[in-house]
C-alpha cells in the first residue's frame, strides 16, 4: 500500500513511488510543509518517509470508509521496533535505501483525532516506545523507486 501525501489530507494510493535524496518524495508536502525543520529552515530529511506495521494499522483503521488513511509512504508487515532496527539502519525498498531516523513518530494530534486518545496512549505508553507501534521515520539515502509489492529488508 504505496501512499503520496500531495497536499493536507490529501492520500493518493500509487502502484510506484520515486524517491530522492533532495526531494523525499517528489511532489509530496515533506519539501514545502514538513513538521519538523533543520535549524537554517530546511525541512529535516529524517522525516522524508513514513513507515507504518500493518498489524497497527488493522488495530486502529477499524472504519475504513470514513476515517481518512494515516497518510504513511506505506505499510509493511515486519518489526519496526527499535532492538529489530536501531537509528541508522539502512533498509532496501525496490531501488532505493532508506535509513531509518532517530526522530520518534509519537501519533500527532491528527491521529488521536482520528483513532482516538486510546490508541495515541497505546503507541506513547513507555513500556511501548521501544516497539515504534506508530512507525518509523526515515530519510532517503540512494534515490530510487518502490513499487507496490517490493520487500523492504535490512542492508547487511
Amino acid at each position: 500500500m504505496l501512499c503520496r501525501r500531495p497536499v493536507r489530507n490529501g492520500r493518493r494510493f500509487v502502484d510506484r513511488i520515486e524517491v530522492t535524496r533532495e526531494q523525499g518524495i517528489p511532489g509530496e508536502r515533506w519539501l514545502n510543509e514538513p513538521w519538523l525543520r533543520l535549524p537554517d529552515g530546511r525541512p529535516h530529511p529524517g522525516i522524508q518517509i513514513c513507515i507504518l506495521s500493518r498489524r497497527v494499522l488493522d488495530l486502529v483503521w477499524r472504519d475504513r470508509e470514513t476515517v481518512l488513511h494515516p497518510g504513511d509512504t506505506f505499510v509493511v508487515d515486519m518489526d519496526l521496533g527499535h532492538e529489530n532496527l536501531p537509528e541508522a539502519t539502512l533498509l532496501q525498498a525496490g531501488s532505493a535505501v532508506l535509513r531509518v531516523s532517530e526522530i520518534f513518530n509519537d501519533a500527532c494530534v491528527k491521529w488521536n483525532a482520528r483513532y482516538g486518545a486510546a490508541s495515541r496512549d497505546w503507541i506513547n505508553a513507555p513500556d511501548n516506545r521501544r516497539h515504534r507501534l506508530r512507525g518509523i521515520l526515515c530519510s532517503v539515502e540512494r534515490d530510487g523507486e518502490i513499487q507496490n509489492g517490493d520487500l523492504l529488508t535490512k542492508c547487511r
